[in-house]
């Protein structure tokens, strides 16, 4: 393939700056840092990247489990029997299980991404030039998803096991619109204004967020003519296993402060318990008969009441507790172990993480207002850390002279998709159907373009709509589409496996270990595939 004098320039200048003989002017946090060589200050920054994903890792808990105290929150109706005229208390669910699966989950999962790519358009605000940060990221991170997660969720069943998505009919209207979304990319990518993204362009990506909420509830209620005519394989009895769940669905108010998860391996354990939203313990409405209304009243202020003195008790005390428990190196567990070896290992990895755990202790305990206030600290943590993130990759890119787009397809993407992949491995590993570990997938692929790409371009393009009166252009727009061109076509060829195994194997998940394995390759192979064709590209080589 022939290479013109412009490519080879550039290739030649990213090799020099790399090896030392250019050096970057930029730095992190002491301009002391120019002095030193490049290949050295990219390790360093590398390693910075590293430990920010672990950061991330940890918070990322935290947020589940905030996510999930939101999630589980019922109201109280009381109705009355019409045959006995007695009071009946029932229970319901505030959030449907669509939806919550579609914005807190998948939105949760889909954050960091989020955050970093509107951070990167904020950078860039006042510029007609997008940030190339943000889209590359968002687009390896729909690929990260799409392929090595569904690799992991395959093989995490035990042998023989087979899981299947229940809600066949929720499943297709979330495929429609994940594939959909990379397609209207496309379009308004090259079709409808080449190189550029208008006002409205932005403004319409941000608003089919809201039809797929749309869509994907009416086919959740099944509404005639907004839905298909699927019909739900009946939910197990026990959607989560009774291992899996908390301990806290089944014990009085008292022990609901009876134990405090610690940031970092402990709690990433707990992420299952997001996903108790599938739960029908609790989920369906609970029906309790009372004799009276005045004595509903006056227990249910009792029990409120009760509740609150526990709150003021409790939580200042769990929340000392976290600061205590962040520096705690090593657990009960850990010391009984008789491996001298295994015990440091486990004490080097507590003293690493001590920083982010002592940092993020700062959140309060997730009983505060059914969770709202941990999961707002925690997406402003989340928000902090992804600013890192940018910096640090601004500068591998300045030291290595690697181009932005291929250090956001992947070393950016697969560490900010490292929440998806623990929440859709736990929920294949745990869960007795294959419905949030998948839906998890889809759903994050159109949040990432959706909200994570149309949030960050309707802010620029607001800004120069209104300075400029100029759209907003999109640098690299070729290599960008060229992705979503790759990616699409990749895509189809996972999504035909997986029916493949529904139709032959009856599940999407598990099944012979032989073929689980298979099964993983191929979509590895699939991931490799893109990375590869999609950095060449956008660095100029094709």
């Amino acid at each position: 393939m022939a290479f013109s004098h412009k490519q080879i320039a550039e290739s030649i200048h990213g090799v020099f700056n790399i090896l030392g003989v250019e050096k970057c002017e930029s730095y992190f946090l002491f301009y002391g840092e120019t002095a030193l060589g490049n290949g050295f200050r990219a390790f360093l920054y590398f390693l910075g990247l590293a430990y920010c994903f672990i950061g991330l890792s940890a918070i990322t808990a935290r947020f589940f489990r905030s996510m999930e105290n939101v999630v589980k929150h019922t109201r109280r109706v009381v109705e009355i029997d019409p045959s006995t005229n007695a009071d009946i208390v029932k229970y319901e669910k505030v959030w449907n299980y669509t939806i919550a699966d579609i914005t807190l989950l998948a939105f949760g999962t889909s954050f960091p991404q989020i955050s970093l790519a509107t951070i990167d358009a904020i950078r860039n605000i006042g510029s007609l030039d997008a940030g190339g940060l943000g889209p590359g990221t968002l687009v390896g991170s729909a690929a990260f998803d799409l392929f090595p997660i569904h690799a992991v969720c395959v093989v995490v069943p035990k042998a023989g096991e087979l899981k299947k998505i229940s809600d066949i009919g929720v499943w297709l209207v979330e495929l429609f619109w994940s594939f959909w979304a990379y397609i209207w990319l496309y379009i308004i990518l090259e079709v409808w204004t080449p190189n550029v993204i208008t006002l409205w362009e932005a403004l319409l990506t941000v608003l089919q967020f809201g039809l797929l909420l749309t869509h994907a509830y009416a086919q959740d209620k099944r509404w005639p003519y907004l839905s298909l005519p699927l019909t739900r394989t009946e939910r197990p009895e026990d959607w989560v296993p009774a291992e899996a769940t908390s301990c806290k669905y089944e014990s009085k108010v008292c022990n609901e402060y009876s134990e405090l998860h610690q940031v970092g391996e402990d709690e990433i354990k707990d992420i299952v318990d997001s996903f108790s939203i599938h739960s029908r313990k609790g989920t369906g409405p609970v029906y309790e008969e009372v004799p009276s209304t005045d004595d509903v009243a006056e227990s249910s202020n009792r029990y409120k009441q009760n509740k609150i003195n526990l709150e003021n008790s409790h939580v200042l005390k769990l929340w000392k507790q976290q600061f205590a428990d962040a520096l705690m190196l090593e657990s009960t567990e850990s010391r009984k172990l008789n491996n001298v070896y295994l015990r440091l290992a486990r004490i080097s990895w507590q003293l690493l993480l001590a920083p982010w755990r002592l940092l993020f202790a700062f959140v309060p305990p997730y009983h505060i207002s059914h969770g709202w206030i941990a999961f707002i600290c925690s997406l402003l943590f989340i928000s902090g850390i992804a600013y890192v993130v940018t910096q640090l990759t601004d500068l591998i890119s300045c030291v290595t002279g690697i181009n932005s787009y291929v250090i956001a397809f992947t070393a950016l993407a697969a560490g900010t998709s490292w929440p998806d992949l623990v929440a859709s491995k736990i929920a294949a590993e745990r869960q007795t159907t294959a419905d949030s570990a998948i839906a998890n997938i889809t759903c994050s692929n159109s949040v990432n373009i959706y909200v994570g790409i149309g949030i960050p371009w309707l802010i620029d393009t607001a800004y120069n709509f209104v300075v400029y009166r100029e759209p907003l252009r999109i640098q690299n727009a070729e290599g960008l589409s060229f992705s979503l061109l790759v990616f699409f076509a990749t895509s189809v060829g996972c999504i035909a496996v997986l029916v493949y195994r529904r139709v032959t194997l009856g599940a999407e998940l598990g099944g012979p270990r032989l073929w689980a394995w298979v099964t993983c390759v191929y979509f590895m192979l699939l991931w490799i595939i893109f990375v590869v064709l999609s950095s060449l590209k956008v660095s100029g080589i094709i």
